[in-house]
């Protein structure tokens, strides 16, 4: 280990003081600069923020859209399915009910 340059106490009680001072002067806010294209370049940011929101509200707005349109079409497809259905379940009864009808007036004879 090398010998201290500072042989006395207050040689090296100033040294650690300086080195105090100069560590404390490190952790001391230093002036920042202000750009002036802060503002400007906050309204940029800002006005595309904005514009980036804007267009997934768009693009939500456009999917929920579809979504609408296609369960409208599927409950339309659906009430038509349902319709044919009931036609030709009230054919089938239509007929087993004339098939009785001319049973019973066969029965008759």
């Amino acid at each position: 280990m090398p010998q201290p340059k500072f042989m006395t106490y207050t040689e090296r009680q100033e040294a650690s003081a300086a080195a105090k001072k100069a560590m404390l002067e490190r952790l001391k806010p230093r002036p920042h600069v202000i750009d002036p294209d802060l503002e400007a370049r906050k309204a940029a940011a800002a006005a595309e923020l904005e514009a980036v929101r804007a267009a997934r509200n768009a693009e939500r707005a456009a999917k929920r859209a579809a979504a609408a349109e296609a369960e409208r079409l599927r409950l339309e497809d659906e009430a038509f399915t349902q319709e044919a259905r009931e036609l030709e379940l009230r054919a089938r009864q239509k007929e087993a009910r004339d098939l009785r009808y001319i049973a019973r007036k066969q029965k008759r004879k």
